[in-house]
């Protein structure tokens, strides 16, 4: 079993190597360019439409409002990532690891107006009236690739029973056994029971959940990190300065910190900012295909914002404290080092239990959101009659992942998550004309966009 899982995570180190990063980061770069800046012009507008307006006035096909879709997608990327994620980049390679998860955070921004553009747009109906989009639809229908469709949707369910369940469900009950006593199996069954209740009622369910859900887990983990930066703000300077020096310089070792170069701290920022903010992976696209909209690009500008809300805002929240609390190069690493981190500051004992209740409550919510785009992608590949099955096999394994030992599911899941991005990307890049034709005719005011039919829907 040993060498079966040094092999997949040799191919894993390949698949989120260089060349991912470069085409990731390239693709993001590219869609900024050719969009003039969207992200940074039409930011104030997109945070209204998102998180104050939430959804249009007679607004058009949809199972979800604005606000919803946006929540859901956040349900699975504000996750363990923003917590164990922003703690990895920094203890490997340095405090310039944060800056370089900024950049991708703002590139990465155009990268999911593009996908959720191209979610809207090519969107259909199935047989029981609700809207399926995504990646593996805007491949089929607007490249006309059935076999790059289906590899994709074949990667992102096999990606989603791990990445967005059992690892989910451990990290919950590995961290619930630490704090509370509580043993795993038991933390299983409440967890398994808990997403079991929201599933049965589908994505208008999953709406409603992670509408309420998720602003109070992301404003109470704000709340405790403000509070400790507020508190420690003579120190956020000199934070800062190490952040942007050690972006450009290789880092010394120190402490528990082996020593980084300015390449890892690159690597390090981008792959970590990627994992946590899922730009360019298509994942979040399947949730805005969703939204009850009448044009791509309305959607498209709301989630955006999600890209920076976990990246620019949480993930920044993260890697501060990290820093100001003196224990980033102590050796730590992962949800352990910012554990640590919390809990050296002048919230003490009570910073580590935001943390910890951060995780619990991070993690649930990407079980929720992971849950509908495997479900999506399940749908896709073997249609319909799969979604009941697919529904409760998904709440058994949150129960299974709870006390399993999970190496290979993770080395396996964290792959195919990976290979999520490359036919996605391919697709975004070819269809860009299209992205950047949707939003001259939205911006210019020359009414409703084409529509792609398919099979008499939309």
């Amino acid at each position: 079993m040993e060498g079966v899982i040094n092999f997949i995570n040799f191919i894993d180190g390949w698949v989120w190597g260089l060349p991912l990063i470069i085409l990731l980061v390239g693709t993001g770069l590219y869609l900024t360019i050719a969009l003039r800046g969207i992200q940074f012009s039409k930011l104030g507008h997109s945070l209204y439409l998102g998180l104050i307006k939430r959804k249009e006035e007679d607004a058009g096909p949809g199972d979800i409002s604005h606000f919803q879709a946006l929540m859901t997608a956040l349900s699975a990327t504000v996750g363990t990532g923003n917590i164990a994620g922003v703690a990895t980049a920094i203890a490997i390679g340095g405090p310039g690891a944060l800056f370089w998860m900024w950049v991708t955070g703002l590139v990465g921004m155009a990268t999911k107006y593009a996908e959720a553009v191209l979610a809207v747009k090519y969107r259909v109906k199935d047989e029981l009236g609700n809207m399926c989009g995504g990646p593996m639809y805007y491949i089929e229908h607007g490249l006309g690739w059935k076999w790059l469709a289906s590899a994709f949707a074949l990667f992102a369910a096999v990606a989603a029973f791990g990445i967005g369940n059992m690892v989910q469900s451990n990290s919950v009950a590995a961290s619930v056994e630490a704090t509370f006593h509580i043993p795993g199996p038991i933390t299983g069954i409440i967890l398994a029971i808990a997403t079991g209740a929201v599933l049965i009622g589908g994505i208008k369910s999953i709406g409603r959940v992670t509408g309420v859900l998720v602003p109070l887990m992301i404003v109470f983990y704000m709340l405790g990190s403000i509070a400790i930066l507020i508190l420690h703000m003579d120190l956020i300077p000199g934070a800062l300065a190490l952040v942007f020096e050690k972006a450009f310089s290789a880092t010394a070792a120190s402490g528990g910190f082996a020593g980084a170069g300015v390449m890892l701290a690159i690597r390090m920022g981008v792959a970590r900012g990627i994992f946590s903010n899922e730009s360019g992976l298509g994942s979040a696209p399947i949730a805005a295909a969703a939204a009850k909209t009448k044009h791509p690009v309305t959607q498209a500008l709301v989630s955006m914002t999600q890209t920076f809300i976990d990246t620019l805002v949480v993930c920044t929240m993260t890697g501060l404290v990290i820093l100001i609390s003196g224990v980033w190069d102590s050796g730590k690493n992962g949800a352990e080092l910012t554990s640590a981190a919390y809990s050296n500051t002048a919230l003490g004992s009570f910073g580590g239990l935001v943390v910890t209740i951060g995780l619990i409550l991070f993690a649930y919510s990407t079980i929720i959101g992971w849950s509908y785009y495997g479900e999506k992608a399940i749908e896709y590949l073997f249609g319909e009659m799969a979604i009941k099955p697919y529904r409760v096999l998904w709440v058994v394994f949150v129960a299974v992942g709870a006390f399993l030992k999970l190496d290979l599911v993770w080395a396996l899941s964290d792959c195919f998550n990976g290979l999520m991005a490359f036919p996605n990307l391919i697709a975004l890049i070819m269809l860009s004309p299209v992205i950047i034709k949707e939003t001259r005719n939205y911006f210019s005011g020359e009414g409703e966009p084409e529509r792609v039919r398919v099979d008499g829907d939309l």
